[in-house]
């Protein structure tokens, strides 16, 4: 039975809310909250464009995403495939939605709002690593920001060591190229080399 009203599925997810579950909900940036994404080495981004929904992994030093204000975050844009699925789509849409991961601790962050993209070069300068600024900063102006329960890193147990999957149990990047391309792109050696590659190419 598919669900097609809001009444419908409210009926279904009884009780309501605590006010826990709705008081948290900032429209910027708290102390506490600045303290979640500066302890954040990783995060997801979602965008919408006019193909779709995208949602990409970004990740760098902890609290590589900076609080320029309560109301302003600045993500810098790191080296690559150039695909730029979700700069395309903040270009011609800025709605967003980010979702920090803070390993080690079950409480995630979540923050909605609208994005823009910078290239001005004192800004990318600032971002700079060992000498190598990002093409452009993402700015997101925060609408909404709240953590998130714990329940799903500890149902999914994404901590702990004896979770981690052993890397030779699933298929590598090049072996995925490889099946997708009929052995056109990818292969061993493409997996032999990634790791040289990544070193050069992480700033």
């Amino acid at each position: 039975m598919d669900i097609t009203t809001i009444e419908a599925l409210e009926a279904l997810y009884q009780p309501a809310p605590l006010p826990a579950s709705t008081v948290k909900v900032s429209d910027h940036i708290t102390p506490h909250y600045a303290a979640l994404i500066q302890a954040s080495p990783f995060v997801a981004l979602a965008t919408v464009g006019p193909e779709g929904l995208d949602c990409s992994p970004r990740g760098d030093l902890p609290g590589f995403v900076r609080i320029a204000d309560p109301k302003t975050l600045m993500l810098p844009d790191r080296r690559g495939n150039n695909r730029l699925d979700s700069l395309r789509n903040i270009v011609r849409d800025p709605r967003v939605a980010l979702l920090f991961l803070i390993p080690g601790s079950g409480t995630t962050f979540r923050v909605n709002g609208r994005a823009r993209l910078s290239a001005d070069p004192d800004l990318l300068d600032s971002f700079a690593v060992d000498g190598k600024p990002p093409r452009t900063v993402t700015i997101v102006t925060v609408d909404e920001a709240y953590f998130q329960c714990a329940r799903a890193i500890v149902r999914s147990g994404l901590w702990k060591a004896e979770s981690h999957v052993d890397p030779k149990t699933i298929p590598s990047p090049g072996a995925m190229l490889a099946a997708v391309t009929a052995g056109e792109v990818g292969g061993e050696a493409y997996d032999a080399g990634w790791a040289e590659r990544a070193a050069k190419t992480l700033w």
